[in-house]
């Protein structure tokens, strides 16, 4: 660990931050990807905490809706100072690290923005350079696939139909200034992507990480989520009527939570919220700040953001809403499928097999439902719609 603590507190990190995030909508018709929540906490914010006591700058990259990420940060997240460098146009990741290459001195780190990672991983990378941080997956196909002989990498396949390994790259790396030597060319899509400078490298080393988390879809989000809170400790900072309230569960300051409410472990709650009475919150679900879940509600494995409401008569499983949004009277989320099949999800007019037998909806921020909204497993509302009522969405609503 020499390598790691000789530039503890003197490295900078860049943080590759500008993309729209198409395969995540309706979650970001109205933000950044990295702006969404994963157990109540941004996903930037996540990130900026695992590499706190690691650098002393970090260098954002961003691009679409910039202005809202550097509204809430500022130039300083705790003892990192923040820059922030936008790429123009949307010319790929290498193009937006090569956006910052007057800024850095010599070694540096450097992340997706919107994936999450974990402090102790990233502090195996900093003990080699140059370096990849690896993780084995179970869907390699989705990533880049990265071949190893003699302990060393020899090669990257991005998205390969038949995978020779399930080692794939995290977007996780330890370099210096030198990889800016090399000339890359553009991509079949148009972009000048990081992996080519990456295959450049003679003598990458590599780690194998414990967590990692490619928010691609949103789905992922829900993954994420469920890992996120088995570690939580309990903690409540609200007024408790009678009601069941789990083990690890957190309740913020200014919440209520009124008599015949039952909360399982594994659930947090923000602040300001009306819980209850009645309702019935169910593992892995987090419920941002001033949202009201009422009588006769059930949620299960969901993630509220703020200001959210399902107050009477809900049904939420496997579901992810946005800000702002009502949940009428009797609105019933489905997620699963009659012929017990995985559900599956439109993204960029293809479907796309979520990998799971119960998935619900996708609802963007500033959706109203009507009463007795029901919507099949899969479907997406996007932001600012609203349905009528009893309307019954089988097909997405964009």
């Amino acid at each position: 660990m020499k390598l790691y603590r000789r530039f503890l507190n003197k490295m900078q990190a860049v943080i590759l931050a500008a993309g729209t995030g198409t395969r995540i909508l309706p979650l970001t018709e109205t933000k950044p990807k990295l702006l969404l929540k994963v157990a109540n906490k941004i996903i930037l914010e996540h990130n900026l905490e695992q590499i706190n006591s690691l650098a002393e700058e970090v260098i954002i990259v961003t691009g679409y809706k910039s202005e809202l990420i550097e509204n809430i940060f500022g130039n300083r997240y705790k003892d990192i100072e923040i820059k922030y460098v936008k790429q123009i146009k949307a010319l790929g990741t290498g193009d937006a690290l090569k956006t910052v290459a007057h800024l850095l001195k010599d070694k540096f780190l450097v992340l997706y923005g919107d994936d999450l990672y974990f402090k102790e991983d990233i502090k195996k990378v900093l003990v080699h350079e140059p370096c990849i941080l690896l993780k084995e997956s179970k869907n390699p196909e989705n990533f880049g696939v990265i071949s190893i002989e003699n302990n060393k990498v020899v090669g990257l396949e991005e998205k390969p139909a038949n995978p020779k390994t399930n080692l794939v790259n995290t977007g996780t790396y330890f370099l210096n200034k030198s990889i800016f030597d090399f000339k890359i060319e553009k991509s079949e899509r148009g972009e000048y992507e990081l992996t080519e400078y990456i295959k450049k490298i003679s003598g990458l080393k590599f780690v194998i990480a414990e967590n990692w988390f490619p928010l691609t879809y949103p789905w992922n989000l829900l993954d994420a989520n469920e890992f996120l809170l088995k570690n939580i400790e309990r903690k409540i900072e609200s007024k408790i009527e009678n009601c069941y309230i789990g083990e690890n569960v957190q309740i913020g300051e200014g919440t209520i939570v009124k008599s015949g409410s039952y909360i399982e472990n594994n659930v947090i709650i923000g602040k300001n919220c009306k819980i209850g009475p009645n309702c019935y919150i169910r593992g892995s679900t987090s419920i941002g700040d001033n949202c009201h879940i009422g009588n006769g509600t059930e949620i299960k494995n969901s993630i509220f953001f703020e200001n959210s409401n399902a107050p009477h008569l809900n049904y939420v499983g496997d579901s992810i809403i946005g800000s702002n949004c009502n949940l009428a009277a009797g609105t019933i989320i489905a997620n699963l499928r009659h012929d017990n099949k995985n559900v599956l999800v439109n993204v960029k007019n293809k479907l796309v097999d979520t990998k799971r037998r119960k998935f619900g909806a996708i609802i963007g921020d500033n959706v109203k439902t009507g009463i007795g909204t029901l919507i099949y497993p899969g479907r997406k509302i996007g932001a600012n719609k609203t349905t009528k009522p009893g309307e019954i969405i089988k097909k997405d609503i964009i």
